[in-house]
């Protein structure tokens, strides 16, 4: 569905995308996450053909997309920053966005009207609280019926309740309609509920690019007991991190779970015990050792 190949972006000389590669297939949730100034919102700009790249290529649909409206009306972007004309409220929105959509869906608009009971369709927009435009900007969004969602901080500044609204219009698109959705956030716990895929990026590229089963199948958090103290682990056997607490050690362990619990068998521990890890965890503890801040893409 989106296919993006050595894209490169300078600013007054700045490279804000250096190289980046990217690909998402159709039907995917596909969470976007990294620092601030890794170059996401970049990225997402050039995916809607707001900017034209120094390098590279952009496709969606296998077309490229700056300056192409046919490609360009099968998708819907709502960015952090959403923008309204000074004195439009919500029905008169949906009047300009029904004039360059072909597929905006009226009855759709005003069955969810009821998702959205605090929003006045009458009253100006951005006279409106930020959540309460968010909102607006979602309710749009969904009766355009896009094949492509594309989102930047989809959610900041919403209630839980709404939160968890909105993800449900979401994901009942994505299983009726097979709908693509692209979302780039700062928070990893909320897109391992809904994403599966990942993109990290890190100084313009994409570092790591895994669907989540994957990357919480290369990982694992291991507690484990032995009669005297740890004997010497197996060798390759790749420990990202090891505390204890008396007799109790817990690891973090890189590679295949149920290779990694045999191997400690072997050992005769007293207990062992093989936990999940959060998608949180595995960036902190995978990608740490990388020149950047974990905790920039953490609340």
């Amino acid at each position: 569905m989106v296919e993006v190949r050595g894209l490169v972006k300078e600013f007054d000389g700045f490279r804000a995308l250096d190289g980046a590669n990217m690909n998402v297939k159709r039907g995917a949730i596909y969470g976007l996450v990294g620092p601030n100034g890794a170059g996401k919102s970049t990225l997402l700009r050039h995916l809607t053909g707001v900017y034209r790249q120094n390098a590279g290529t952009v496709k969606i649909a296998g077309e490229e997309v700056y300056e192409n409206p046919k490609i360009k009306a099968g998708f819907a972007f709502i960015p952090d920053d959403i923008f309204y004309f000074m004195q439009a409220n919500t029905m008169e929105m949906k009047h300009f966005y029904q004039g360059i959509y072909p597929t905006f869906d009226e009855k759709m608009f005003t069955r969810l009207m009821e998702y959205f009971p605090t929003i006045d369709p009458k009253k100006n927009i951005r006279s409106l609280s930020k959540g309460m435009q968010k909102q607006v900007a979602f309710w749009l969004a969904a009766c355009i019926r896009p094949e492509l969602l594309i989102l930047d901080e989809p959610v900041d500044g919403l209630d839980p309740v709404m939160r968890r609204q909105i993800w449900s219009i979401i994901m009942a698109d994505v299983a009726e309609r097979n709908t693509t959705v692209i979302v780039s956030s700062h928070n990893l716990r909320e897109l391992e509920d809904v994403c599966d895929h990942v993109g990290i990026m890190h100084k313009g590229k994409v570092m790591i690019e895994r669907s989540l089963s994957d990357l919480q199948g290369s990982v694992c958090k291991i507690q484990v007991a032995f009669q005297a103290e740890m004997p010497k682990l197996p060798e390759g056997f790749d420990v990202l991190h090891m505390s204890n607490t008396g007799r109790v050690y817990t690891m973090i362990v890189k590679g295949d779970p149920a290779e990694a619990k045999v191997q400690l068998e072997k050992m005769h521990p007293m207990l062992i015990d093989i936990l999940p890890l959060t998608l949180e965890e595995i960036f902190i503890y995978e990608l740490g050792g990388v020149d950047y801040e974990v905790k920039d893409i953490l609340f």
